[in-house]
């Protein structure tokens, strides 16, 4: 379908389309170690660098000490010096790390200070605006990364990721993402079954986010715009993507995943019923994505954050022959269910980047990840345009940059709610 409210590119068929995506999809693990890379022995201290210390960077520093004795934090960098500074005193009981003071940094260029400060392995935890740019830097660094979820909030950035990615498969860098799910053994078991044909044919399916309210820290009278609105990064899409971006992308990560790779179109509503509040700045607290996929199947997407609402979470994958969801599976013949030994999929994220790295056979999921990524900014543009989007033009042909010109903590950039159809929001 193409016309005057489809954004789309090129007139290759869906063959074509999905021959490519699988050409790309993934990036071979190298068989040797290049110059810039190294294999860490079992005792070897590895060295981290907190790059955004707010409470999901704290808690990635907790799983990855978990996840191996011989890990220590190493540096702390945050935008703002009061959040790094509470960062180190977080673990400043902790010997592996304890942070002083000339390691701990803040303003728009910390991510430089942390990364020349000798580290091994690079966590990336700011708002996902940022996450590009550090993660582009981590790489021509020559450090390992773990990149929080999602790592994008428009379509360039998302190509930067790849980009990176790309570079980072050259030097034999690992690359882990923040998308839990795809460590978690439940998971990976039930996708395995179903790419293995447990359910047939895919025909559709269902992935949720749906949930109450997040918090709002308010605002300082001595906070500049775009202070204000980093500390709130929750609701400017310029550094969170919205919820559809930020949050929902775990979901639609594990519907990329059983049809194994991003959708072809996507056709998308929403608004904000009860965020009419300037103070959450112009994102919706609701979305409803139709996804269609390479062989003609079709995923509802649906993601709200609204106070007193309902809360639904989780994927539900539709074939032919049965439905999965995490960890069980009913068919027309014996049902599944997982039984094997459970996993804390945040720590054993970090267990797997770990063991890559002392292992020397590397891990990239920067593919998958910024695919999942634009999966969801392609739901976000849809939506926001009132217009069916295709995921090649996203891909290929969008010129969308939401990054600010300059990083200072001056003037932020122009909020304004989009509204569908009133303007070209692409």
């Amino acid at each position: 379908m193409s016309d005057n409210n489809t954004i789309t590119l090129g007139g290759k068929s869906r063959r074509d389309f999905i021959t490519n995506c699988a050409a790309i999809a993934s990036v071979p693990l190298l068989a040797g170690l290049p110059i810039n890379a190294f294999a860490a022995g079992a005792n070897d201290r590895l060295k981290v660098g907190l790059i955004g210390a707010g409470g999901r960077g704290n808690g990635a520093v907790t799983d990855i000490l978990n996840a191996d004795k011989n890990v220590e934090l190493w540096a702390i960098g945050d935008v703002f010096a009061d959040q790094a500074k509470s960062s180190q005193r977080r673990f400043a009981k902790n010997q592996r790390a304890k942070v002083p003071d000339e390691r701990v940094f803040s303003g728009f260029d910390n991510y430089k200070e942390v990364l020349n400060s000798g580290i091994d392995i690079a966590i990336l935890t700011t708002p996902p605006g940022f996450r590009p740019l550090h993660l582009e830097a981590a790489i021509e660094k020559g450090v390992h990364v773990f990149a929080e979820k999602p790592v994008a909030v428009d379509p360039v950035g998302a190509r930067r990721v790849i980009a990176a990615g790309e570079l980072a498969a050259k030097k034999g860098l690992s690359i882990v993402a923040g998308t839990q799910r795809r460590h978690d053994f439940a998971y990976i078991e039930t996708l395995k079954r179903v790419r293995d044909g447990a359910i047939g044919e895919i025909v559709g399916g269902q992935v949720y986010w749906v949930q109450g309210g997040l918090w709002h820290k308010g605002r300082n009278p001595k906070w500049t715009d775009i202070e204000y609105q980093i500390r709130n990064w929750l609701y400017f899409t310029w550094v969170s993507g919205d919820h559809i971006v930020e949050q929902h992308v775990h979901n639609i990560d594990v519907a990329n995943w059983a049809f194994g790779g991003p959708p072809v179109k996507a056709f998308g509503m929403g608004g904000r019923q009860s965020r009419t509040d300037k103070k959450y700045g112009d994102a919706w607290d609701h979305f409803a994505i139709e996804y269609e996929y390479a062989n003609g199947a079709r995923v509802q997407s649906f993601c709200r954050q609204v106070v007193g609402a309902s809360h639904r979470v989780g994927e539900r994958i539709v074939g032919t022959k049965g439905v999965a969801t995490s960890g069980r599976i009913v068919g027309e013949g014996k049902n599944w269910h997982y039984s094997g030994r459970s996993s804390n999929a945040y720590v054993q994220e970090h267990v797997n980047l770990v063991k890559a790295i002392r292992t020397g056979k590397p891990i990239n999921e920067a593919r998958n990840v910024a695919e999942s990524t634009l999966t969801g900014i392609l739901g976000r543009i849809s939506a926001y345009t009132g217009k069916e989007v295709s995921y090649k033009w996203a891909l290929e042909a969008s010129k969308l940059d939401l990054a600010p010109a300059k990083y200072e903590l001056g003037p932020g950039p122009k909020v304004e709610v989009p509204i569908p159809g009133s303007k070209n929001l692409v």
